[in-house]
C-alpha cells in the first residue's frame, strides 16, 4: 500500500490543497513524508453526507455479513503487519514489540465483535405478547431491540495507533452494530492511520456495502474534528484524549440544536493502595512492579498509576529507597510527540516547587534539545499536602508517580473519598488488610470503572466482562466501556415495534427466531420460537 496523504472519502480520495501537515519522528525529531492534506469543510460534508445515504443500507445489513467484513478487514491489517508496524515505528518511536502486540489486539477485537454481532442477543431483543382479553384495557403486541444510532465519529488516540485509533474498539463496537463510521486521524501518525483506513475500505468495497461505511479525514488541528461533531447528520462521537481537548468536543456535542452522545476518555490517575501487611510482606516486589508499571509504553498508558499511596513506617521507607534506585538507573524515555514531552518537562518543573512535594529520584536526564526525550520521576508527599493541593492528583502523563505517606486508616479513606472519578484503582492487600479496611472498597466503587487486585492496572484484558470507563474526568459517561464487547451498547439505541405486522418485524423480533437469538419473551429468557 502507498501513502498518498490526502483523506479518504467513502471510495475515493480527497484532493491536495494548501494546508497539510506532517508527521514527525519522536526519536529525531525529522520531519517524515508524505505530507497529510487537512480536509476542507466541503469534504468532511461529503465523508458525513455519504455516511447518512450508507446508513439505511448498512443498518440492515445481515448479522453474518457485518462478521465477516469485520474478520476480513482484521486479516487485512495482519496482512499488511510488517509495512504498518514500520510506519508506526517511525511516526511514534515505540518499540516493534509492542507494535506487534498492539496489532493482535486490534486484530483480536474485531473479531471479538464479529463473535458477537453473529450472536446476536446484544441486540437485547424483547417481547410481550398481546392479550386481547384483558380488562379492563386488551394488552398491545410489545417488541423492543437494540437499533444502531446512524453515523459515528470516532478520535484517534496518540498513544495506541491501532488498538485505539482507525480500526480500534470505538470503530470495530460502531461498525458490529451497523452503524457507518467517519474516523479523524490523530495528526501524531497520519500514516500509520492511512494504511489501516486503505485495509477497511478495501473490506467496505469486497463486501459490497455501500459507499460511505467508512471514511479517514486528516486534520493536524481542531477544526475538522469540530465541523465532525457539530454536523447535524453526525449521531454520536467517541474520543480518546486529553481532558482539555475532549471537554471542549464534549461541550460542543451537547450543546448543538440536537445533542448527541459523545463518548470521551478524558484524565486519570489511577490510584494505588498498598495496605500495611501487603506492604510489609512483599515490599520490593511491589515496588519493583510498580516501576514497570508507571514507566510501560514511557508512562504514556490512559492506566498507568499516577498516585501511590503507603502506610508510614519502616516498610514505607524501604519502598521508596528501592523504587528510587529503580528511577534512578533508568535510561531515557522517548515520548510520542513533541506536545507531550513539553507537557511533562513543564509539569516535572512545576512540581519541584510545591509546597509539601519532595522529588525523591529522577532517571537519567534526557536530550534537552530534543522535546520527546525524557527522564522517570518519582516524587513523595503526605495526604495534608495532597487534601490542600488538590492539583497534585491530576493527571501527569508521562514516566512519572507520586507516593503519599499516611499514617491512619482514616487519612487514606478520606483521600479516597476526595478523588475526582477514575478508570482504575488498584489494591494491594492481604485478606486480613481488606478485613481491616473493609470501608475502601464500596468508597472505590463509587470513583473507578474498575478495581485492581494485587496486580497493576497498565493492562487492560480485551473480553466480555473488561469495563474501561469511569466517573468524569475519566470519561464523559461512566454508564459505558471503551474495551469490552459493552461497548458495543454506546452507538445503538432501543427502538419498540407496538402492533407491528409480522412482514415488518426485524429478524431478531420475528416469532420463529430465525437467528436463534436469545430473546426474553414474556419475561422468560429463551431461544425458542415465540
Amino acid at each position: 500500500m502507498t501513502l498518498s496523504g490526502t483523506s479518504l472519502i467513502g471510495f475515493g480520495r480527497a484532493s491536495e490543497n494548501k494546508d497539510f501537515f506532517f508527521a514527525s519522528s519522536p526519536a529525531t525529531g525529522a520531519e517524515l513524508e508524505p505530507r497529510f492534506n487537512s480536509a476542507t469543510s466541503a469534504e468532511v460534508d461529503k465523508a458525513v453526507t455519504l455516511a447518512a445515504q450508507a446508513f439505511p443500507i448498512y443498518s440492515y445489513v445481515s448479522p453474518a455479513a457485518r462478521a465477516d467484513f469485520l474478520k476480513l478487514t482484521a486479516t487485512k491489517i495482519e496482512t499488511a503487519q510488517d509495512q504498518l508496524i514500520e510506519r508506526a515505528n517511525l511516526e511514534s518511536a515505540l518499540p516493534l514489540p509492542r507494535l506487534r502486540g498492539e496489532i493482535a489486539r486490534t486484530c483480536g477485537q474485531l473479531r471479538l465483535f464479529a463473535q458477537v454481532v453473529e450472536e446476536g442477543s446484544w441486540t437485547s431483543p424483547r417481547i410481550d405478547h398481546a392479550d386481547p382479553s384483558r380488562k379492563p384495557l386488551p394488552k398491545p403486541d410489545v417488541r423492543s431491540m437494540l437499533r444502531p444510532l446512524g453515523p459515528v465519529v470516532v478520535f484517534g488516540a496518540s498513544n495506541f495507533p491501532f488498538a485505539f485509533s482507525v480500526a480500534g474498539g470505538d470503530t470495530a463496537s460502531a461498525l458490529a452494530v451497523g452503524n457507518p463510521v467517519i474516523v479523524k486521524a490523530h495528526p501524531a501518525h497520519p500514516g500509520t492511520s492511512e494504511l489501516v483506513a486503505l485495509a477497511i475500505q478495501e473490506s467496505v468495497v469486497e463486501s459490497g456495502f455501500p459507499e460511505g461505511v467508512f471514511s479517514l479525514l486528516f486534520d493536524s488541528g481542531i477544526r475538522v474534528g469540530a465541523e465532525l461533531v457539530q454536523h447535524k447528520l453526525v449521531k454520536a462521537a467517541a474520543f480518546t484524549g486529553s481532558l482539555i481537548a475532549g471537554r471542549a468536543l464534549f461541550n460542543l456535542a451537547v450543546n448543538r440544536p440536537e445533542p448527541i452522545p459523545f463518548y470521551g476518555e478524558l484524565s486519570s490517575t489511577n490510584p494505588l493502595f498498598v495496605l500495611p501487611r501487603a506492604l510489609a510482606n512483599f515490599t520490593e516486589k511491589i515496588a519493583g512492579d510498580l516501576f514497570g508499571s508507571f514507566t510501560l509504553g514511557a508512562g504514556q498508558f490512559c492506566t498507568k498509576p499516577g498516585l501511590v499511596f503507603l502506610n508510614e513506617g519502616q516498610s514505607a521507607e524501604q519502598f521508596a529507597a528501592f523504587l528510587q534506585n529503580k528511577v534512578q538507573a533508568a535510561t531515557p524515555f522517548t515520548l510520542l510527540t513533541k506536545g507531550i514531552g513539553g507537557a511533562y518537562r513543564k509539569e516535572l518543573k512545576a512540581r519541584l516547587g510545591k509546597p509539601g512535594l519532595h522529588k525523591l529520584a529522577q532517571g537519567t536526564p534526557g536530550n534537552e534539545g530534543l522535546l520527546t526525550c525524557v527522564s522517570a520521576a518519582v516524587f513523595q508527599t503526605d495526604v495534608s499536602s495532597l487534601l490542600q493541593n488538590v492539583d497534585l492528583a491530576e493527571e501527569h502523563f508521562g514516566p512519572s508517580t507520586l507516593l503519599i505517606a499516611y499514617k491512619q486508616k482514616q487519612e487514606v479513606l478520606d483521600c479516597a473519598r476526595n478523588l475526582h472519578g477514575q478508570l482504575t484503582a488498584t489494591v494491594h492487600a492481604t485478606p486480613e488488610d481488606l478485613q481491616e479496611y473493609a470501608e475502601l472498597i464500596p468508597i472505590l466503587e463509587t470513583k473507578v470503572g474498575r478495581i485492581v487486585f494485587n496486580a497493576y492496572p497498565t493492562g487492560v484484558e480485551v473480553c466480555h466482562a473488561m469495563v474501561h470507563g469511569g466517573p468524569y474526568p475519566a470519561t464523559t459517561d461512566s454508564r459505558t466501556t471503551s474495551v469490552g464487547t459493552l461497548a458495543i451498547n454506546r452507538f445503538a439505541r432501543p427502538l419498540c415495534y407496538q402492533d407491528c405486522p409480522h412482514s415488518a418485524l426485524p429478524p431478531e423480533l420475528q416469532e420463529d427466531n430465525p437467528l436463534g437469538v436469545w430473546r426474553l419473551v414474556d419475561g422468560e429468557f429463551t431461544k425458542r420460537k415465540a
